[in-house]
């Protein structure tokens, strides 16, 4: 095994049960797991080995993106509503996408979304050896699924996504698995859900989903089947405690009911939601029911930022603003959400600093005009400004499967600026397909 790698000297952000934070404090990692946690004076912190010295720096667990697209044309085209882009922007990019276009896409996306602080994403989108093959080169754990539709919607099929999962599960020491993805319910019969469940079940995987984005989902859902999405996907089976349904702006009491049922857990993207005029979702309702709901920031096409950071503050804003109360949706809550919550409904052993723990590491520069000023010693100052302040370009190193991704700002499995010429050379491909 190689040498530790120890981070010294930092503000240690736990999110463990306690919420401790460490002011002076060290990470230890061995391998892909996190082995010590030592608080500031600590008589057997390792003194060798591969030390960053994180002095002026927050040292938390990576964020988790639990609702994420692969981008390609991030900007493009995003004056629209849900449907019209979808049909006019969206599907047309996806339907013309070629393997090399997903892979540079990919490795776009997921580049961004490591220096702003992201160590997870649950990707829905096509192509997924592409995906895969980003994913596994440049270092980030991912959760793929297909874009999986009725066959007259000429997007992916439940044999495409069988085929992924064969390929790409449990591939890169674990780092990426493979899920079952449903696109929404317009375009999925009754029938390919049961089925979608089924094969679930059989490959022991989870499902991911877009449930009650848009009040014209539910409108079209219920004329065609008499049941609103979310009592569908409940009547076929697809909810349960292995699934992430995405959005569920427009839940009734009854579909939430049926969600704490079935410990179905929620990715709630409110900067897409608001973007795309969709509403906002009832989280507060949600949690009280008990619900465990992460953040995501769904497809640059329709946030035009991978950056958590943001969503995290504008989760918060949104809701005290709707519900005219100041007292929703604290920081150390927001961060929870993008951390442990995440963790939680993927099952993964990550999300927060523990020994034992996965290690999933990012460093945050507090020598920065966002985190000033900073009262030393006080916690409550700095998570205000880990949620309301910080954004992606206050993130330094990021750590995934105790891998240095990122080490002080520059990338070390990737060059990132062929990355950012190839994905604009891949954009302009696709574009001439569907013009």
């Amino acid at each position: 095994m190689s040498d530790p790698l120890v981070i010294s000297n930092g503000i240690v952000v736990t999110m463990n049960d306690a919420g401790d934070v460490l002011h002076g404090g060290t990470v230890v990692i061995e391998g892909d797991r996190i082995t010590g946690i030592h608080p500031a004076g600590a008589e057997d912190v390792p003194t060798e080995g591969r030390i960053i010295d994180a002095e002026g720096k927050a040292v938390l667990p990576g964020l988790i993106d639990l609702h994420y697209h692969t981008a390609l044309g991030k900007g493009y085209s995003d004056h629209l509503p849900l449907l019209e882009y979808l049909e006019t922007c969206w599907y047309p990019i996806i339907r013309a996408l070629d393997p090399e276009a997903a892979y540079w896409a990919a490795l776009a996306s997921y580049s961004e979304s490591l220096r702003c602080g992201v160590t997870t994403v649950n990707d829905m989108y096509r192509q997924l050896d592409s995906l895969g093959r980003a994913a596994q080169e440049i270092g980030i754990r991912a959760v793929l699924s297909n874009d999986v539709a009725d066959a007259e919607h000429n997007l992916d099929t439940l044999a495409d996504n069988e085929t992924a999962y064969q390929q790409w599960h449990g591939k890169a020491n674990g780092r990426i698995e493979v899920y079952v993805g449903i696109e929404w319910l317009p375009l999925a019969s009754p029938e390919l859900l049961v089925n979608a469940r089924g094969l679930a079940d059989d490959l022991n995987t989870g499902i991911h989903i877009h449930l009650n984005e848009s009040l014209g989902e539910v409108e079209t859902v219920r004329a065609r089947y008499g049941r609103r999405p979310t009592e569908l996907a409940y009547d076929t089976g697809i909810l349960g405690p292995d699934c992430i349904a995405a959005h569920c702006v427009w839940l009734s009491d009854t579909e939430i009911a049926l969600m704490r049922e079935t410990d179905t857990k929620i990715s709630h993207n409110p900067t897409s939601n608001a973007k795309l005029g969709n509403g906002i979702a009832r989280i507060p309702e949600m949690l009280a029911a008990g619900l465990t709901v992460g953040l995501g920031h769904d497809a640059a096409e329709c946030n035009n930022s991978r950056d958590l950071f943001e969503v995290m503050k504008f989760g918060s804003l949104i809701h005290r603003a709707n519900r005219v109360d100041a007292s929703l949706f604290q920081a150390p809550h927001m961060l929870s959400m993008a951390t442990r919550s995440g963790a939680l409904a993927l099952g993964h052993d990550t999300g927060s600093l523990e020994v034992g723990r996965k290690a999933d590491v990012v460093l945050v520069d507090l020598h920065h005009q966002a985190f000033t000023p900073l009262e030393p010693g006080n916690a409550d100052h700095l998570y205000s400004h880990l949620v309301f302040a910080a954004g992606g370009p206050n993130i330094t190193h990021t750590i995934v499967n105790g891998t240095l991704l990122l080490n002080d700002g520059v990338f070390t499995t990737i060059d990132e600026d062929e990355v950012l010429a190839k994905a604009n050379e891949s954009f302009l491909r696709v574009l001439e397909r569907i013009r």
